[in-house]
């Protein structure tokens, strides 16, 4: 369930296409996400997920598994 959220502001705010999201995909090497992207996508996380992530625990989401793990743990 998660996963699938975070898929699908992945995609709306990269223009993705959602097969091409995995558990394993590196948001800044993978799909080119530069520092605002990045600041952009924890925005909406924190939003959809009411959590807040500290930038310290940003330095450390590299994949998106990091992210849904980091979401699982949090809420």
């Amino acid at each position: 369930m998660v996963f699938e959220k975070v898929r699908e502001i992945l995609c709306d705010q990269l223009d993705l296409e959602e097969d091409k999201v995995t558990m394993d995909s590196d948001i800044v090497e993978d799909f080119e996400a530069d520092s605002l992207d990045v600041v952009d996508l924890v925005m909406s996380l924190e939003d959809e997920f009411s959590i807040e992530i500290p930038d310290e625990e940003i330095e450390n989401i590299k994949t998106v598994g990091d992210v849904v793990r980091y979401i699982e743990e949090n809420t």
